[in-house]
């Protein structure tokens, strides 16, 4: 089974190209260069893939930091 953080942080390495690239649960777009709406959606879209979930468009917009990625990928997992 995929660590949800651990690869969460490697899709934001990914996606916006930038291998040094550190986060945490409390990271949010005003703490990432390259983090806008664009990209915000190219991340989202590739936790789906990788993580076998879909999400629908409003909890796409709730999304304020990593910790709300992960914590509605973990739920979706228990369902």
């Amino acid at each position: 089974m995929l660590s949800v953080p651990s690869e969460i942080a490697d899709i934001f390495r990914f996606v916006l190209n930038d291998e040094a690239l550190e986060i945490t649960p409390h990271t949010t777009q005003d703490d990432v260069p390259g983090w806008d709406s664009m990209n915000h959606i190219a991340l989202v879209v590739e936790a789906e893939v990788r993580f076998g979930v879909a999400f629908e468009p409003e909890e796409i917009d709730a999304f304020r930091s990593v910790g709300d990625l992960i914590a509605a990928i973990l739920a979706k997992q228990a369902n």
